[in-house]
């Protein structure tokens, strides 16, 4: 059997890669090994790996984050990451490890396994997020990757633009519209019970991350949101907390203020986990922040995003995605676009351009197919211009 070696490290990324762990759990042919580390490991975070171990057995926790969200703190994470990504390998002997994404952690674990030459399968490469280091991290993934699965054939052929041979590129569609697809959503009364919480007649869901590269602070952009979120009238406000990145704890307390003082109106999540986002963007009218779920799946459920500042700058969007800076006046402008009657009727026909929600048997057909014997060494495909 084909030892399939998956690493996350936060509770979206998990929620991305479930039914490929599904997949190869399930299959003959492959033997699935899990590495969880990051967030989901840390209680400030909601412990989120108890929520893995009801699904799956966990092969090894690696403890990595150190109690400090500066540039000094994530740096010094990511190294003590690899030293133990390259001890747990060396135990597991994977035959190909498996990775999604941007995150720094991420990059710790391919870095390890690239160096015990291990072949690296990178889902969701080749996209741009101009905001945030994370473009950086991902595009450093896709070189020290040897397939790649992609989200579009636009990113698709950027990967093959960095150089990767296009008989190991494949465009496979988005992974979270495969979750809508599969999960069985929770009926509204459900979800209102589940997050003990009554939803109004207007409803949005927040999730805000750090801007690592933007000039003015995560704070002050999310107070920019937080005063424009003030001027709504008859609206609840679901928060979902921000990721372990530079400066996250700060948006994090301000959300914790922000629903002491208003909490006839609002609630905050370190984690809802999959089944409790997605079943929140049936209910909610708008997905309002920076995170990549408002251009990856809140379209699916034809409701509007107000995508605030540059992070996901350079992505793929529907036109169900409204775009505006981080600055009070700006965010009001984006409401009430959203409420138009313009809007409303748009989002009606909207369509979802990241895939048709089938992407995990796609990758299951290739890790089946591919020869990882020969796989590790790799030519830098010119394109001919």
């Amino acid at each position: 059997m084909k030892k399939i070696c998956i690493v996350t490290g936060t509770r979206a990324e998990y929620g991305l890669l479930y039914w490929l762990m599904k997949e190869i759990e399930a299959d003959k042919e492959f033997q699935l090994q899990l590495i969880v580390t990051g967030m989901h490991l840390s209680s400030e975070f909601g412990l989120t790996y108890k929520e893995i171990e009801k699904e799956f057995k966990i092969d090894k926790k690696i403890e990595m984050l150190i109690s400090s969200d500066t540039s000094i703190g994530i740096s010094k994470s990511m190294g003590l990451a690899q030293i133990s990504f390259a001890e747990v390998y060396e135990e597991l002997k994977p035959d190909i490890v498996v990775v999604l994404g941007d995150r720094y952690e991420i990059f710790s674990a391919t870095s390890a396994a690239m160096i015990a030459k291990i072949p690296i399968a990178h889902l969701h490469g080749g996209e741009t997020t101009e905001g945030a280091f994370d473009e950086s991290i991902r595009h450093s993934i896709t070189k020290m990757s040897h397939l790649h699965f992609t989200a579009t054939d636009e990113y698709k052929n950027r990967v093959i633009q960095l150089g990767e041979h296009p008989s190991r590129v494949f465009n496979v569609g988005g992974m979270g519209i495969e979750n809508i697809k599969r999960l069985k959503l929770l009926t509204r009364d459900e979800f209102e019970k589940s997050i003990e919480f009554k939803l109004n007649k207007k409803n949005i869901l927040v999730t805000f991350h750090p801007v690592t590269l933007e000039n003015s602070t995560a704070q002050e952009q999310f107070q920019q949101l937080l005063d424009a979120i003030d001027e709504l009238e008859d609206t609840n406000i679901i928060f979902t907390k921000a990721n372990s990145d530079t400066d996250g704890r700060i948006i994090n307390q301000m959300i914790d203020e922000y629903v002491t003082k208003n909490f006839h109106k609002s609630v905050g999540f370190n984690s809802l986990g999959q089944l409790k986002y997605l079943s929140a963007l049936q209910y909610v009218d708008a997905m309002v922040g920076n995170s990549s779920s408002g251009l990856l799946e809140a379209p699916s459920f034809k409701i509007g995003t107000i995508n605030i500042g540059d992070r996901q700058k350079g992505r793929i969007k529907a036109d169900s995605v409204i775009d505006c800076s981080a600055n009070k006046t700006d965010i009001e402008k984006a409401f009430e676009r959203l409420y138009s009657k313009e809007f409303q009727d748009i989002l009606q026909n909207v369509e979802n351009p990241y895939g048709d929600r089938c992407a995990s048997k796609k990758i299951i057909e290739v890790l089946k197919n591919v020869d990882l014997k020969n796989i590790l060494k790799k030519s830098f495909y010119n394109i001919k211009f």
